[in-house]
């Protein structure tokens, strides 16, 4: 005959050792998380055996409750594990309703018969018939684990019933075994014993399914990685045929600034040839018109040379740069007489720089850009209406305003005007293809300079031009935000 003490140390050892073992896994395995209530519940099973050991040869019927119905809740932990485990809903709120059953049945028995220990079996083996096969059927019903796994388990827990089964039966048909003997005694020891192999192989199935679900897991990692690399030489494929196709557009584009160029040059020859022709006929022609022609010429020049610079995407920038010493006071006063041409000058209010400093630029560039800024104002604002060009020196800066009264530019807007091909949409009426800000931009980019828009109060827009003094260049927030903005643009 097997002494249950030491059988209950031996299954109490056993069971805390799984639950331990559970736990590791559970913490190297973290999505897991269903082993968590596995852990707990062979913890409950384990803490249940040992208050069951400690019992004394007349325990208190408290004694007697805390430590059977804490078996039983490891049981309910158990199943609803499992049951997450293999993907099927928890069964916890339906395996405490049957532990509420049967708390209150055995609760029952020991207030009608606290000596008979038949009627609380009896009921430990409903309650075990109950939950060994909720948790048969949750094996019976799954398709995640092997068949060859999920029948053992099944047979074992088939075993587990057969056995409390048997163990009823046994105190129905012989009443006097158990009419007044404590049930932790040696003529109960096979039944623990069955018990303690009935963890030992249960905690070897789950253990087996942990494996297979880890197998599982990590080929449909494998087949999910597959996937990604072969969407990834996709979009690799994809992206190598957009930058061929880019490639193949930046060339039509360069042919096409080519043919801009050719075209272009066609008609400014012709302009430049009559402006000869008309002085070679006129043999001593007005002042104003000859003052006229020579705006003329200057104008085909000056659009000649932009051509050149611009429309030839051949050459580098700092080739296209025709550095000399800048004199505001000479280009105020071309500015003027450019505007004195098309019948504008009388509309500009020129402020010219009294501190001139000693700046080096291309000073075509600068002109276009002064007298397109100045043109933008004139077209946008009304014809009584003035627009003021002011130059200044700050912080190191020389630094140019162009103010105007004009429309102005609608609010969520700003940050847009100098794009590319982008108007305004209050500029749809007047002519234009939204180029001239954005060449602006990319010509005082040239000069480490940088161009800013805001709106002006009363209505009208200013628009600033800051170029940094070659030498001394500044080193205030300002200016330096003005720069990483030319960079960016």
């Amino acid at each position: 005959m097997l002494d249950l003490k030491t059988l209950l140390l031996l299954e109490v050892c056993t069971t805390a050792l799984q639950a331990f073992a559970w736990l590791l896994v559970w913490r190297s395995w973290r999505y897991l998380y269903e082993l968590k209530l596995i852990a707990a519940g062979f913890s409950a099973i384990a803490l249940g055996l040992f208050l069951l050991m400690l019992r004394g040869p007349d325990p208190h019927p408290l004694h007697l409750f805390v430590d059977n119905m804490t078996i039983k809740l490891g049981l309910v932990l158990l199943a609803d594990g499992m049951a997450r485990f293999l993907g099927h809903p928890g069964c916890l709120r339906v395996g405490l309703v049957i532990l509420a059953v049967h708390t209150a049945l055995w609760c029952l028995a020991m207030a009608l018969a606290p000596h008979d220990l038949s009627l609380r079996i009896h009921a430990s083996t409903a309650f075990t018939l109950a939950m060994m096969g909720m948790m048969i059927r949750i094996l019976y019903v799954d398709r995640g684990q092997p068949a060859f796994l999920r029948w053992i388990t099944i047979a074992l827990l088939a075993e587990y019933i057969g056995a409390s089964l048997l163990q009823s039966a046994l105190a129905f048909w012989s009443p006097h075994l158990v009419a007044s003997a404590p049930i932790v005694s040696n003529i109960n020891s096979w039944y623990f014993f069955q018990g303690h192999l009935f963890m030992v192989g249960l905690f070897i199935c789950m253990l087996f399914m942990v494996g297979m679900r880890l197998s599982i897991d990590l080929r449909d990692r494998n087949a999910a990685l597959a996937e990604e690399v072969t969407e990834r030489r996709r979009l690799e494929s994809e992206l190598s045929a957009s930058l061929d196709e880019e490639k193949a557009a930046r060339e039509e584009q360069r042919q096409f600034m080519h043919m801009v160029s050719h075209e272009f040059r066609t008609p400014l020859a012709a302009i430049r040839y009559a402006t000869e022709m008309l002085g070679v006929m006129i043999q001593k022609p007005p002042d104003a018109v000859a003052k006229r022609l020579t705006g003329i010429d200057a104008s085909v020049s000056r659009m000649t040379q932009l051509i050149d610079r611009f429309l030839s995407t051949e050459q580098q920038v700092g080739s296209t740069l025709k550095v000399e010493k800048l004199n505001p006071l000479q280009l105020t006063r071309e500015i003027q007489q450019y505007f004195g041409h098309i019948g504008q000058n009388q509309r500009l209010q020129m402020r010219p720089l009294v501190d001139v400093p000693d700046y080096w630029g291309d000073v075509e560039m600068l002109r276009t850009v002064i007298v397109n800024l100045i043109d933008n104002a004139l077209k946008y604002s009304r014809s009584d209406r003035p627009v003021e060009v002011a130059f200044s020196r700050r912080n190191n800066l020389l630094v140019v305003e162009v103010a105007d009264r004009g429309i102005g530019i609608p609010d969520g807007e700003l940050s847009h005007v100098g794009r590319r091909f982008f108007r305004a949409s209050n500029t749809r009426r007047t002519a234009g293809s939204g180029l001239g800000l954005y060449t602006c931009r990319k010509l005082i980019g040239y000069h480490r300079g940088a161009l800013d828009l805001r709106p002006r109060r009363g209505g009208g827009t200013i628009a600033t031009i800051r170029l940094p003094i070659p030498g001394l260049e500044p080193k205030t927030p300002e200016n330096e935000t003005a720069v990483g903005e030319t960079e960016r643009a």
